[in-house]
This record gives C-alpha cells, sequence and structure tokens, in this order.
C-alpha cells in the first residue's frame, strides 16, 4: 500500500493545539492520536469524521481531562497526522473498523465512554457493537449507522457527487461551510494544514462514497448486525445531535426508540450548532459529555 505522511512542520503553531503527539501501528500505517490525562482514568473516545482530524476537539479535550477524565482523540488513517493511503480503492468502511479495532486493542482500552460523530459514528459505533464488553457508555452526535435500507438525505446525496466529482476539495472551506460560527484564517488553515496537496485527500475524497446507501452494500450486513446489538444495548446511551445540520437532523430519533439504554436518557439538543457541532459549541458539549459521565 503506497501511502504518504504529512510533514511535520505542517503542523507547527496551529491555533489551541499544542498537544502531545503519539503514534501506533496499525499494520503498515502509522496512526496519530491525542492522550491527556491520568492513564489510570478511565477513558473517552473522541472519534472525529470527515473530512476534519481530531483537531475538532481541541476546545473540549483540556475540559474532559480537567473533569478527571483519560481523553482520547485519534486521528483516522487518512486525515490529521496520521498516514494517508494514496489510492481511494485503499480505503474501505471494514478497513477503517479494523484500523480502529486494532487502535483500541493495542491500548488495551476499557470501561470507554465513546463520542462519536459523522464518519466517527459509522466506525465507533461498528467497533464499540463489536466490541462491547470494553464499551461503558456512548454518546452520538450528528452521525448514524445506515445500513443502506433507508433514503439517504438530499444533502448527504450533493456533498457525495461533490467529493466524487470537484476539482476543487478544499477542506478548511469544506469545515466552514458546516458550522454556524464564522471560522479564523488560522483555523481554517489548522483544517488545511493535514493536506498540502491533492494526493494527500485519498481518505477525505473516498468516505462520502463508502456510506452504505443500498441494501446491498458491502458493509450493509456487518451493520445490520450492529443495529441488532444496539437493539439489546443496555449501557447508557446519550444523543447529542445539533439543531442546525441538513444531513443527520432527526437521527437521533431512531437510536432514542430503538436502544434500550437510550430510554430514561436526558438526550440533549446542541442549540445554534451545524454539523460540526464540535467546532460551534465544543464547550457546552463537553460540559454535557462531563455530566453523562457522572452518571
Amino acid at each position: 500500500m503506497q501511502f504518504v505522511r504529512t510533514p511535520d512542520a505542517r503542523f507547527l503553531n496551529l491555533p489551541d493545539y499544542d498537544f502531545d503527539t503519539n503514534y501506533l501501528a496499525v499494520g503498515e500505517l502509522r496512526m496519530h492520536y491525542v492522550d491527556v490525562g491520568s492513564k489510570t482514568s478511565a477513558p473517552i473516545l473522541l472519534l472525529h469524521g470527515e473530512p476534519s482530524w481530531s483537531y475538532l476537539y481541541r476546545l473540549m479535550i483540556p475540559i474532559l481531562a480537567a473533569a478527571g477524565h483519560r481523553v482520547i482523540a485519534p486521528d483516522l488513517i487518512g486525515f490529521g497526522r496520521s498516514d494517508k493511503p494514496t489510492r481511494q480503492t485503499d480505503y474501505s468502511y471494514a478497513r477503517h473498523v479494523a484500523w480502529m479495532t486494532q487502535f483500541v486493542e493495542m491500548l488495551d482500552l476499557q470501561n470507554i465512554t465513546l463520542f462519536c460523530q459523522d464518519w466517527g459514528s459509522l466506525i465507533g459505533l461498528r467497533v464499540a457493537a463489536e466490541n462491547e464488553s470494553r464499551f461503558a457508555r456512548i454518546a452520538l452526535g450528528n452521525g448514524g449507522m445506515p445500513t443502506g435500507d433507508q433514503p439517504m438525505p438530499r444533502a448527504f446525496k450533493i456533498w457525495r457527487t461533490f467529493a466524487r466529482y470537484s476539482p476543487w476539495f478544499p477542506v478548511g472551506r469544506i469545515l466552514q461551510s458546516g458550522t454556524v460560527n464564522e471560522l479564523g484564517k488560522d483555523v481554517v488553515a489548522a483544517y488545511d494544514a493535514p493536506f498540502p496537496s491533492a494526493k494527500y485527500k485519498a481518505g477525505a475524497r473516498a468516505f462520502p462514497a463508502l456510506v452504505p446507501d443500498h441494501p446491498g452494500d458491502p458493509a450493509s450486513d456487518a451493520n445490520r448486525k450492529a443495529w441488532q446489538v444496539f437493539e439489546n444495548w443496555q449501557k447508557p446511551f446519550l444523543t447529542t445531535f445539533s439543531n442546525r445540520d441538513p444531513i443527520t437532523r432527526g437521527g437521533e430519533k431512531a437510536w432514542q426508540t430503538k436502544v434500550p439504554g437510550a430510554k430514561n436518557i436526558e438526550h440533549v439538543t446542541i442549540e445554534n450548532a451545524g454539523h460540526f457541532l464540535q467546532e460551534d459549541k465544543g464547550p457546552e458539549l463537553a460540559a454535557v459529555l462531563v455530566q453523562f459521565m457522572r452518571g
């Protein structure tokens, strides 16, 4: 597998992101992750989506760590400081699940609180369903785990077409389009930092096409099995969807009604936030997660 590694110089002096670097080898690839807080504390695993990276959680990590938690925020393969295979065909849903499963196993994470959004949820929910004993609770924001049996929102179809055919794929501008707040130029540049040129963007380009959109998708059966696990999931399950995301709005209802662990939970709507609610309302979202982990 051919891959590229973003030069370290691209990540110097990013605003609000001065965390130590950590790496694990998943197969032949190197995965980067932030690991903050006491190693003896139960971990909270923060999984980003498309086309962001762990920078998305920079405003939440210090709050969660100050509350006494070990906070782990990896960069998915193809994103952030992690290695980036250069061919779109090297990316698949199953591979991403396998890479993240290996990551969890290599760190031997137990009693995990998972927070996941966007593609972080497609991957993280599968990992949790297939490794249930390692997870204590889940919080889901602006994400899901489609099986291809449901129609996809028009906004997603437009996004998928853009990712597939547009000759222009400005990651920082894409992040800006998914937020309510106006991002500073330095923040937009930080989202662009992992992608010096087009050859670094194969993963970002590939992700939208990997979402199951028909019943025969290669990932459909595995996702249906994962849903069966969640339909019997008794552990706490919180939804934290925002009110201004055209792609996932309303998607929380299925989880609230189908997951036993979501019953009798005070679910939260993050107001005045777009698709990237961590960017729009990071401190508020972190406070919700701290309260959720307190039980």
